[in-house]
């Protein structure tokens, strides 16, 4: 069996003179090879609009999951795939118990080449979908819609 491991770092520092419930909610990340990020939390608590959040983050790997595994089936499948555009979008759940984010919705447009058979690029996005490995590792259900468009 094999294995890849992965590594990120992340570093708050500071308090406010605000006290506790002035802390900054920046904080740094950083995973390599990629550049520090300077992330914040959502503007509802008191994050910076201007920062990514941490379920930005969730739903933004779902999506580039989901592309890569659909890109990796396609392949193997021999679809010549032109182009592929999601929006990917979620809403966090406060009223729940615990309090969570609700289904990831994906909506993929995928352009492929003429003469592809949209049925055939279903059923990859579907082979991609039970491939996805952020998919398969979150508790939260992510549902996608593809839709097909040829050159």
């Amino acid at each position: 069996m094999s294995s890849h491991s992965y590594h990120a770092r992340l570093h708050w520092e500071g308090s406010t003179a605000e006290g506790i419930h002035g802390y900054s909610r920046e904080h740094t990340a950083v995973a390599a090879p990629a550049p520090e990020t300077v992330l914040s939390a959502d503007p509802a608590f008191r994050g910076d609009p201007a920062r990514l959040n941490p379920e930005q983050l969730v739903v933004m790997a779902a999506s580039s999951c989901q592309l890569l595994s659909f890109l990796a089936v396609a392949a193997r499948a021999g679809v010549d795939v032109l182009a592929y555009d999601d929006e990917a979008t979620s809403s966090l759940d406060l009223n729940a118990a615990p309090a969570r984010l609700t289904t990831i919705h994906l909506r993929a447009s995928v352009k492929v080449a003429a003469g592809t058979d949209e049925k055939t690029v279903q059923e990859l996005a579907a082979r991609a979908h039970r491939e996805c490995f952020i998919a398969n590792s979150l508790s939260v259900p992510v549902e996608v819609t593809t839709t097909v468009t040829t050159a």
